[in-house]
C-alpha cells in the first residue's frame, strides 16, 4: 500500500511575499530530508513551479517554519526558507520581514498560540539569524483579523495592520552593521556601502552604474548589461560582508539609490539579487533607511530626511513608497518600527511522495 503523507499547511501572504507556512513538528527532523519535502512542496526545480505551491518569482518562492522557542527570550520561532525557483535549495541564511508579518497570525490559525482578545503582541524570533521582533496584530474574539483599512504599496487590497518593531538589529548575518568597518569602499571603482541592519546589502549609487535609478522593473529586468555589472561587485562583497561565497545566496541585496522623485526620502531599485524587486523588503527597507541616515554612506548622499530622535523616513521604490520609523541616538538608528499586512490565503493539507519522505536508499 502507498501511503501519502499529508502535511498540514497554512498558505499566508505576508507584506508582498507569500508562501505555505508549517510547523516544525510536522516536518522532518533531518535537515536534508525537510529540504527535499519543502521543495517537493513548491515545485522546485523547475522555472514555473508547476508541480507545487510556488509562484515562479522570488517573492513568492517563500515558506515559514514554526516552533515554540526553548528559551524566554521569545513566543515565538519562525525559520525562513527562500526556495531555489530552477535549482534544487532552501536557504535558511537571510531574514525576511515580509514573512515575518504573517508568522504570528499563522501560529495562532495553526493553533500554536492563543491570542488575546482585541490585539495580541508576541516576539517573534527569526531563527535564521536571531533578529526579535515585536509583532502586534489584531484579534477581535481572539481571532486574526485580515480584514481593514490598513494598505501598503505592492498589495492591491487594504487589510488589518501588522505592526512591527525590531529592535537589535544591526549585524543580523554579517556580524557587524558595517561589517568591512567602513561607511565607504570602492569595488572595481564604484562605490558602494556594506551595511546590514536586519538585511545585508549592498547600496550603490544609480547614476555610479549608468542609470537614473527612475527606470521601472521591467526596464531594469530586462537590462542584462547592468545586471551582470552589479552581480560582478556583488560577488566581491560578498566576502567583504563575512558572508563567503556568495554565487548562490540571495545575499547581499543591492539596492541602486537616487533622490526621491515623490516626496519622499530616498529613491531605491532593489534587486534580490538578480531581479528587480517590485517594492522592497522589510528588512531591506530597515537597512536603506539606516544608510540614508549615517553621514558618509551612499545613500546619505542622495535621501532627504528630518532631525530629531524619532524620524519616518519614506523609501520609494518601484510600485510606491515603504515608510520606516527609526529612532535615533546620535547618528546610530536604535530601533525600527514599520507597517505590514498579512492575509491567510488557504489552510489545509499537502501531499508528499512516501519517496521524498523516506529519502534516498529508503
Amino acid at each position: 500500500m502507498i501511503v501519502v503523507y499529508e502535511i498540514p499547511c497554512w498558505y499566508m501572504r505576508g507584506g508582498t511575499s507569500k508562501g505555505p507556512f508549517f510547523l516544525a513538528s510536522d516536518l522532518p527532523a533531518d535537515t536534508t530530508l525537510r529540504d527535499a519535502v519543502i521543495l517537493q512542496v513548491m515545485g522546485s526545480p523547475d522555472t514555473r513551479q508547476i508541480d507545487g505551491l510556488g509562484g515562479a518569482t522570488s517573492l513568492t518562492s517563500k515558506v515559514g517554519v514554526l516552533s515554540l522557542p526553548t528559551d524566554a527570550a521569545a513566543d515565538l520561532d519562525f525559520l525562513f526558507g527562500q526556495v531555489g525557483i530552477d535549482e534544487a535549495s532552501v536557504d535558511t541564511t537571510p531574514n525576511c520581514g515580509n514573512m515575518l508579518a504573517a508568522a504570528l497570525p499563522a501560529a495562532i490559525e495553526a493553533g500554536l498560540l492563543r491570542a488575546d482578545e482585541g490585539h495580541t503582541t508576541r516576539r517573534v524570533r527569526t531563527v535564521n539569524t536571531g533578529v526579535i521582533a515585536e509583532i502586534t496584530i489584531d484579534t477581535p474574539a481572539r481571532k486574526p483579523l485580515y480584514d481593514g483599512d490598513a494598505h501598503i504599496d505592492g498589495v492591491p487590497r487594504p487589510a488589518a495592520p501588522v505592526r512591527c518593531g525590531f529592535l537589535d538589529t544591526e549585524g543580523s548575518v554579517s556580524g557587524s552593521l558595517l561589517p568591512t568597518g567602513n561607511v565607504r569602499d570602492s569595488i572595481d571603482g564604484v562605490d558602494v556601502t556594506l551595511i546590514d541592519n536586519g538585511m545585508p546589502v549592498m547600496i550603490i549609487a544609480a547614476e555610479a552604474v549608468g542609470i537614473s535609478g527612475y527606470e521601472s522593473r521591467d526596464e531594469l529586468n530586462a537590462n542584462q548589461a547592468l545586471k551582470a555589472r552589479i552581480e560582478k561587485l556583488r560577488l566581491v562583497a560578498g566576502p567583504l560582508m563575512n558572508l563567503g561565497d556568495v554565487t548562490k545566496k540571495p545575499i547581499p541585496k543591492i539596492t541602486l539609490v537616487a533622490r526621491a522623485r515623490a516626496g519622499g526620502a530616498l529613491c531605491t531599485r532593489t534587486f534580490i539579487p538578480h531581479d528587480c524587486h517590485a517594492a522592497i523588503g522589510v528588512l531591506g527597507a530597515v537597512t536603506v533607511a539606516t544608510a540614508a541616515v549615517l553621514p558618509g554612506s551612499v545613500a546619505y548622499d542622495a535621501a532627504e530626511t528630518s532631525a530629531g530622535d524619532t524620524r519616518t523616513l519614506s523609501i520609494e521604490h518601484p510600485s510606491g513608497e515603504f515608510s520606516v520609523e527609526v529612532g535615533m541616538e546620535g547618528d546610530r538608528v536604535v530601533r525600527a518600527a514599520l507597517l505590514r499586512t498579512a492575509r491567510l490565503l488557504m489552510r489545509g493539507t499537502v501531499p508528499v511522495s512516501p519517496d521524498t519522505w523516506r529519502g534516498p536508499g529508503a
